[in-house]
């Protein structure tokens, strides 16, 4: 039964009366080692082939590695690192490092040297699990010589541990561990679009609660079968990720399949054919293009319109894009624009956008079938509370709000108000029905010259709409009028007139609905895309704002007073 709550005249808190109780990953994990002994938990992808772990070999490997760990004396709940792109074994080393009694520390594979020390210096970790890194040989000298390091299976690395040999002779832990749920479970250190990242502290209360309650959810929806896949490709070391793949194949007792690499991500996709599928806008627009080089835009129009011929084409595609089974496919991290969803929606493909953050547990809000709002994040998962405060900040109180920040008493308090709700640092609206737009970021106001505020979040979701554009930012602080930086998906020297025509029709449709301060004077188009490499975008792909000024503020005032000119090429 549901019921919704009315508080300060908006319809804000949706909430469902629970029966479930909350149940620990590890409860979960024993469950299914009994339950689904023989079927596959894990499956990774490895130099094009497929590698199969039962929950039963998972159980044992884990088992084993938690037994040597607790077979090292570390104080009680020690610090527990993991170095590594998404495999299998960072699954397990995340349960191992749960059954032996400890607090796990998911670390970025790409963090640079200096910020890796940071966060294992700042965290005190005991021993570091490292796997596929391709920085690594940059990071390992950053590693505090005390630290004991543990390679995975089929990533060896020098001066590590090899994790097969530790097990080997390793009798398995028989009796099965079991957290408190006010325990500390993991400090997730934040990408940080700013400064060094603050290590967000979660109990077992909340790591458990939200995929518990997600179950529920979509329980009630009459979507929950026991046939369900996730595919693994956005780094497990986020909690999005870590939530809603491997908690909700956890907590589902659902096969894991985890991509080989980025490069390889659409090939593993298709032969997954998931079930559950979470991606970041970033890919839903590079996935649009690939379409489109195969099937341009104004032929798949006249195809869809026909009547047979339309819905084959849409099941030919899905199945190609490797989304023929899926019932939930999930956006977030960053907003998505809303002629995006729409020309997915053509194709008969319901993309969901979802809200939530580290802080949280990535459980704030989310679409959900036959209650989709496009343009929104959604209505409160059950068991949150949302409102707005005067000056428009979003601020949301659940039991998966973080402990705090680890070592950060005072940015704790700036976080969490006297009355249990986490400041989010966003601003949005919720309309008549409980749905929550997104408006744009605090932090990233800024004031022109003119001493006019601008929110840049709105006005690049809206230029975004343009397929030519991979990346954007509106830039403008102490400008005249602000500007779109702005990397294209293929900066094409032969296509730059059809492209420049192009961008400029959405650039003045665009201008037409903003206030006049806010209009963007020119896009400044860049060579260099923005990566996590070059600093510009953080491992989740959302823009470093202060690192892109502080790369090209030089050539602001250079490039606005170029005159009669509204594309400028660098």
């Amino acid at each position: 039964m549901g019921i919704k709550i009315q508080l300060s005249g908006k319809l804000n808190y949706h909430l469902l009366f629970m029966s479930a109780a909350i149940i620990t990953p590890l409860e979960k994990f024993y469950h299914f080692e009994l339950l689904k002994s023989n079927q596959t938990f894990l499956r990774q992808a490895h130099q094009s082939q497929w590698i199969h772990y039962s929950w039963k070999r998972v159980g044992s490997e884990v088992r084993s590695m938690a037994a040597y760990i607790q077979s090292l004396k570390l104080p009680k709940q020690s610090k527990i690192a993991i170095l590594s792109e998404n495999c299998a074994h960072w699954i397990m080393a995340d349960l191992a490092i749960m059954m032996s009694g400890h607090i796990s520390v998911p670390l970025y594979p790409t963090l640079s040297g200096d910020v890796l020390n940071y966060c294992l210096e700042h965290s005190e970790a005991k021993i570091l699990f490292v796997g596929k890194a391709s920085k690594w040989e940059l990071q390992k000298k950053n590693i505090p010589e005390e630290i004991l390091k543990i390679h995975f299976p089929y990533w060896e690395q020098e001066d590590c541990e090899n994790w097969d040999t530790l097990i080997k002779d390793k009798a398995p832990l028989v009796k099965n561990f079991i957290t408190a749920l006010d325990d500390i479970a993991t400090i997730i250190y934040t990408s940080g679009t700013t400064g060094l990242p603050k290590g967000v502290v979660h109990n077992f209360r909340a790591l458990s609660s939200a995929p518990t309650w997600l179950l529920d959810e979509i329980s009630r929806l009459g979507l929950l079968t026991d046939n369900e896949r996730f595919l693994s490709f956005l780094p497990l070391s986020h909690i999005a990720e870590r939530m809603l793949v491997e908690m909700g194949g956890l907590y589902a007792g659902a096969p894991i399949s985890i991509a080989e690499s980025i490069e390889k991500m659409p090939d593993n996709l298709r032969d997954t054919q998931p079930t559950v599928f979470l991606a970041v806008p970033l890919i839903w627009t590079r996935m649009q293009n690939k379409i489109l080089q195969r099937l341009p835009q104004k032929r798949l129009g006249v195809l869809l319109k026909l009547p047979i011929i339309g819905e084959m084409v849409k099941k030919k595609i899905k199945e190609q894009a490797g989304l023929s089974a899926a019932k939930f496919i999930i956006s977030g991290a960053a907003p998505i624009p809303v002629a995006l969803l729409e020309w997915y929606n053509h194709l008969g493909i319901e993309i969901f956008e979802a809200y939530g953050m580290t802080e949280n547990c990535a459980y704030s809000h989310g679409n959900r079938p036959g209650e989709r709002k496009i343009g929104t994040v959604g209505i409160t998962m059950p068991n949150v509370l949302c409102k707005i405060s005067e000056d428009g900040e979003i601020l949301v109180k659940s039991d998966c709000t973080m402990v705090g920040y680890y070592k950060e008493d005072q940015k704790t308090k700036e976080a969490i108000t006297d009355t249990g709700f986490l400041r989010t640092g966003d601003m949005g609206e919720i309309d008549e029905d409980g749905y929550l737009k997104i408006t744009g970021r605090i932090k990233e106001l800024f004031k022109t010259d003119k001493g006019k505020y601008i929110a840049p979040a709105p006005i690049e979701l809206e230029l975004s709409k343009n397929p030519h554009i991979a990346q954007i930012c509106v830039v403008g602080a102490n400008l005249k009028q602000p500007m779109a930086l702005v990397v294209l998906e293929e900066y094409a020297e032969q296509n730059r007139e059809a492209i420049e025509n192009n961008l400029l029709v959405t650039l003045d449709d665009v201008n037409t609905n903003l206030d006049n301060h806010e209009r963007i004077t020119k896009f400044v188009i860049l060579r260099e895309a923005w990566t996590v490499e070059n600093n510009l975008i953080t491992p989740t792909m959302k823009v470093k704002r202060n690192e892109l000024e502080k790369k090209y503020t030089t050539q602001f005032l250079k490039w606005q007073e170029i005159k009669d000119k509204q594309l400028v090429w660098e």
